[in-house]
């Protein structure tokens, strides 16, 4: 039998789950101090940049707006444009910082489309390479990722600076 050991996912499979409402209305929430704690890597006027605690690969970053919403409709044309202009400074800034050969950016509206919060939109950014998938994710339905979430955020954090 073969093993693969994750020991930093320890404290979050043994924690007890909150049932208090959106996780990305209390991450909005959270004071600024809390960033390097709650992956929060940029904080814009409409929205903030938090790294994904499950990520497809290294860098895995998600666009959320301040406002819960589910929709795109939802958001007031500020806010539009401003989403916009962060996915344009996110890949930039994955070019930058990881240097991938592509980048998915995306939205999964809606729980049959994928969303796994389906209530607060938000939009993925994510890094690839031609070789990041291999036989483990295919055949033991495992993901490896090569690069811990607290080397992520030291790697992204503050670099987008102050405009949007």
């Amino acid at each position: 039998m073969d093993h693969l050991f994750s020991p930093w996912r320890y404290d979050y499979v043994s924690q007890e789950k909150q049932d208090g409402g959106c996780v990305f209305c209390r991450l909005a929430e959270a004071d600024a101090e809390q960033d390097e704690t709650t992956f929060i890597v940029h904080r814009a006027r409409h929205h903030f940049l938090v790294l994904n605690i499950y990520p497809y690969n290294p860098g895995h970053l998600l666009i959320v707006p301040y406002r819960h919403c589910a929709k795109l409709s939802e958001l007031p044309d500020p806010g539009l444009v401003e989403l916009a202009r962060l996915a344009a400074r996110v890949e930039a800034l994955l070019d930058e910082v990881y240097r991938p050969e592509g980048v998915n950016l995306g939205l999964n509206l809606g729980r049959c489309a994928g969303a796994g919060i389906a209530d607060h939109l938000h939009l993925h950014a994510v890094p690839r390479w031609a070789a990041d998938t291999n036989f483990i994710t295919v055949t033991g339905r495992t993901r490896v990722i090569p690069e811990g979430i607290d080397e992520s955020w030291r790697k992204l954090h503050g670099k987008l600076g102050e405009q949007a």
